[in-house]
């Protein structure tokens, strides 16, 4: 029998304090990029703040102070800008961190407590249970079928039993049962952080829009670099002046760099990532919200998943009656022995739901038998492919009971029955199958002194029958799998029930294609050609095991699918890494399921899926949209500053670092607050998923923007020469042009709001965000219009409202085409 141990009591109060101060916290390393000082630095250095620190410095340079001083105000407003998106987007993702934060249960002054895994602190009671990971490195107290996955360490991937006395290893996982250690060592003192395997030190790996991003903008800044030497040599011909020839092609370079973009990206994803979370679904990396709007099939578990979270035990097959009895109800002795076995087959402190529901069955049926009075002598782990499992109890009065339950068909293995009870035993699992039930088989081992054998199955058994659970299906999950169905996902239920059980419960929900199914055996008996024609063709997998789960989502990826994996288990960890988003359940879900995840659903209800897909649609929706607005503003500023210089107009440089700053500091918060703030599009869930290697930085959508700033070009550049050719001053042209360009922005952010609905369907969409920007905007515009200091800075006159009226057409004119455009598209 295992030896009694005196429970761990854990550290005091006091004790926490001093082994902290002397030990350190339970981390691995400070990411040294993080922090607001961090931030600017990172700020400091982009391309933009350059730009602007070059002109300040060759404004005050030539005496000009107030363009000068107002270049350090817009410096620090860019700054500012910038530093306020990061933090944002750092806060959101601090929260998210926290929310995912790994959490350890500890006995503290005698009493089990809940932490975070980095307050763990040397000479700690932790408990571990399966599924977990060990949060630092210790000394094994007390044992409960206990062994440890230690392949990070040692690459070897068989677990590990282990008994009182035995070291184990921060970053491993439970591959089952129990325990209580004793903490040895944390944070970089342990194993993991000695031999330099910190998680921190790996970096992310950039996602197909990412790279696509960083490669435009790169691309942008090398024609920058291009224009801006360009600009100076031929302004440095004409004038011979080097320093007002520096300060143009400054100009030009500062309105060729796209920098939104990367800071949209971040800020959309970020922000997308808090929103789901306020939603109960947690993302690891803010990247995956990108990836959400790809997904084209999801592969779900089917017990807690579809099905409701508890069990019940509805039915029990007597096999020395051969009676099926339904329960609750009166029970014969030889049926209560099925259930009473089926009670000591299980942990003794259960956590899984089966034999949760056993548990409540028997106590009902047996209130008078206690756990505690058949202490176990022998455990043998959940084995064999089907599993079963087998404990040996020692009874009151001294009998040794060797209880196991499993798969139906290796309790017919062990058991040995006559063929003909052998067909009516399957007959009746099959028929309970087919009712939606869960089986299990009961069987009774004798045990022959003085030795217990090795494997569990060497015991001679006897069958005793039958447990029938009750999962039903949860109440939403019909509409769960039919709103999959209409975004043109597909759905494949992945479960280790026996195949009748699983069409059962797929028929229930309404999945597609229900009435045929693959098994695990059949899975790996397949080549890789065929495997991936069944994978497509089949929307029920049952009696799945890891190896082969992880085949069919390889097939699956390899079929050109984006997969997402729901799973809870520690021997989902495989195919939830695998897959390319996968989902762990935050309730029930393993420490080693939620760490191999990309997404936690908080509530375990795979509706929240639903709801995550038409976040990540709507933030991709409306990232495309900020990137187009970019893009199409940009052009304009480009050829306002490139055109008149190159054609040699009589006012060829109209602009200055300080308008073209004005319009960056209206562009970037519109792109990465106003338009990441814009509700979902009508029927968005009703459309196919977007290819995950779809990109709009080519192709008709960049064709588009292009054109959009083409239309904006003509009308700025309509205005420059018609007011220049009529005789008007070079500030009254400077104040027409520039007036016409922040029109045609704001008309530009109205537009750009949808590519299919019409300005005026999209003006009664709400977003606050939008309409304070733009607000501000305009304002702004007419405070450099009507403000004498303010007119003064930027070179601009006053003008009538009839020369105001008519940059308001000019901007109609080249954004309102887009609109006739959609119309005929809508048409056809």
């Amino acid at each position: 029998m295992p030896t009694t141990f005196q429970p761990l009591q854990g550290l005091t109060d006091d004790a926490i304090a001093q082994s902290r101060a002397e030990q350190g916290r339970n981390v691995l390393t400070t990411d040294s990029r993080s922090g607001l000082f961090a931030t600017v630095r990172e700020v400091a250095a982009e391309p933009m703040f350059i730009l602007l620190v070059v002109a300040c410095t060759l404004y005050f340079g030539i005496g000009r102070l107030e363009e000068g001083i107002t270049l350090i105000v817009a410096l620090f407003l860019v700054a500012g800008i910038s530093v306020y998106q990061s933090v944002r987007s750092d806060q959101a993702l601090g929260a998210l961190r926290d929310l995912t934060q790994p959490k350890a249960q500890v006995r503290r002054n005698g009493t089990l407590t809940t932490i975070p895994v980095e307050d763990i602190v040397v000479g700690d009671a932790v408990l571990v249970e399966e599924g977990e990971s060990i949060p630092a490195d210790g000394q094994i107290h007390e044992t409960n079928d206990f062994s440890v996955d230690e392949s990070i360490l040692t690459g070897e991937s068989v677990s590990v039993a282990k008994t009182p006395g035995d070291p184990v290893f921060a970053g491993t996982n439970t591959a089952s049962g129990s325990a209580w250690l004793t903490v040895t060592a944390v944070g970089g003192k342990t194993e993991l952080g000695r031999i330099g395997r910190s998680i921190g030190t790996i970096l992310t790996e950039t996602t197909p829009l990412q790279r696509q991003i960083n490669r435009f903008v790169i691309r942008m800044a090398w024609i920058g670099g291009g224009a801006f030497a360009l600009v100076w040599a031929i302004n440095f011909a004409r004038s011979g002046d080097w320093i007002t020839a520096l300060l143009f092609s400054l100009t030009l370079a500062m309105s060729i760099l796209p920098e939104e973009i990367p800071v949209a990206f971040s800020s959309f994803m970020a922000l997308g990532a808090a929103r789901l979370s306020r939603m109960g679904v947690l993302t690891k990396q803010p990247q995956t919200v990108e990836s959400l709007g790809s997904a084209t099939v999801i592969c779900t578990d089917k017990t807690g998943t579809i099905t409701q979270d508890g069990m019940s035990v509805r039915q029990l097959y007597d096999g020395a009656t051969d009676a099926l009895v339904s329960l609750p109800g009166p029970l014969s002795d030889s049926a209560k022995q099925v259930l009473e076995y089926a009670r000591w087959a299980s942990e003794t402190e259960p956590f899984d739901a089966m034999e949760k529901a056993i548990v409540a069955a028997f106590s009902e049926s047996d209130p008078v038998k206690t756990v505690s009075q058949y202490p176990m002598v022998q455990e043998y782990p959940l084995a064999g492919m089907p599993p079963m499992m087998t404990h040996v109890r020692k009874a009151p009065n001294g009998e040794v009971m060797v209880a196991g339950k499993g798969a139906v068909e290796h309790i017919l293995a062990v058991c040995r029955p006559n063929p003909t009870a052998a067909d009516r035993i399957r007959q009746l699992t099959k028929q309970l199958s087919e009712g939606g039930f869960r089986v299990l088989g009961v069987a009774k081992g004798t045990y022959e002194p003085p030795h217990f054998p090795a494997e569990q199955d060497d015991f001679s058994w006897t069958f005793l029958g039958l447990i029938a659970l009750e999962n039903p299906p949860k109440p939403n999950a019909a509409a769960v799998i039919r709103a999959f169905t209409e975004a043109g996902i597909e759905v494949k239920m992945i479960t280790g029930d026996f195949p009748e059980t699983a069409q059962a419960i797929a028929r229930q929900v309404g999945l597609p294609a229900a009435d045929s199914f693959v098994t695990g055996q059949q899975v790996m008996e397949m080549d890789d050609v065929t495997l991936r024609q069944q994978a497509t063709q089949t929307a029920v997998f049952a009696r799945m095991f890891p190896e082969a789960k992880l085949r069919v989502v390889e097939a699956l990826k390899q079929n050109g699918e984006v997969v997402a994996m729901t799973g809870d288990g520690v021997n989902d960890g495989p195919a939830l890494k695998a897959a390319h988003i996968g989902v762990a359940m935050g309730k029930r879900g393993t420490e080693v399921a939620r760490q191999a995840a990309s997404l936690v659903l908080v509530n375990d209800d795979l509706s929240s899926m639903v709801d995550a897909i038409a976040q990540g649609r709507r933030i991709y929706q409306n990232l495309k949209k900020a990137i187009a607005y970019i893009v199409s503003i940009h052009i304009p500023i480009i050829l306002t500053v490139a055109v008149p210089l190159l054609a040699n107009w009589k006012w060829e440089n109209l602009f200055t670092p300080i308008h073209v700053i004005f319009l960056e500091l209206v562009m970037g918060p519109t792109c990465s607050i106003a338009f990441e703030n814009e509700p979902a599009e009508a029927g968005q869930m009703r459309q196919p998923p977007r290819p995950l290697t779809d990109t709009f930085l080519a192709g008709p959508e960049l064709g588009r923007s292009i054109t959009q700033g083409l239309g904006i070009t003509l009308a700025v550049l309509g205005v420059y020469y018609v007011a220049m050719q009529a005789g008007g001053s070079l500030e009254l042209v400077r104040t027409l042009v520039f007036s016409t360009l922040v029109l045609s922005n704001i008309l530009l952010t109205l537009v750009n709001r949808s590519f299919t609905q019409s300005v005026f369907q999209t003006i009664q969409l709400p977003n606050r965000l939008l309409w304070l920007m733009l607000g501000l905007t305009f304002a702004l515009l007419l405070v450099t219009l009507l403000v004498p200091p303010a007119q003064a800075l930027f070179g601009f006159v006053p003008i009538p409202a009839s020369s105001f009226g008519w940059c308001v057409l000019a901007a109609l004119v080249g954004v309102g085409w887009v609109e006739i455009y959609k119309a005929n598209h809508r048409l056809h």
